[in-house]
């Protein structure tokens, strides 16, 4: 049984490393030049929402193309996480009291 597994994660390791963008991320204008830095989902994430808090376009489809949509947004969603739960601690109310101000929510 762990022979077929081992086999089939080898075919498919084998199928994502003969990929350019392997594991779902898309190659950069850098990287595709030849530059060699590969930015990961957190890197992509703290870019794009940085950029987004500063308007700035250029930066936000720069961030956006370092990695799959999906994984972008697992890294906003952390991100995001991570900033109620530091200003909750911060400010000595609860994530949910944090996450409803910051929208402009009323309290429940």
């Amino acid at each position: 049984m762990f022979g077929t597994v081992r086999k089939a994660f080898g075919r498919f390791r084998d199928t994502m490393r003969a990929r350019p963008g392997a594991g779902g991320e898309e190659r950069s204008a850098k990287e595709s030049r030849g530059g060699k830095h590969n930015h990961n989902l957190f890197e992509a994430a703290a870019a794009y929402v940085s950029a987004c808090a500063e308007d700035d376009q250029d930066r936000i489809d720069e961030a956006a193309g370092w990695v799959s949509p999906e994984a972008l947004s697992f890294g906003v969603n952390e991100l995001a996480c991570r900033a109620v739960i530091a200003l909750a601690r911060e400010r000595d109310e609860s994530p949910r009291t944090v996450a409803r101000t910051l929208l402009g929510l009323p309290s429940t």
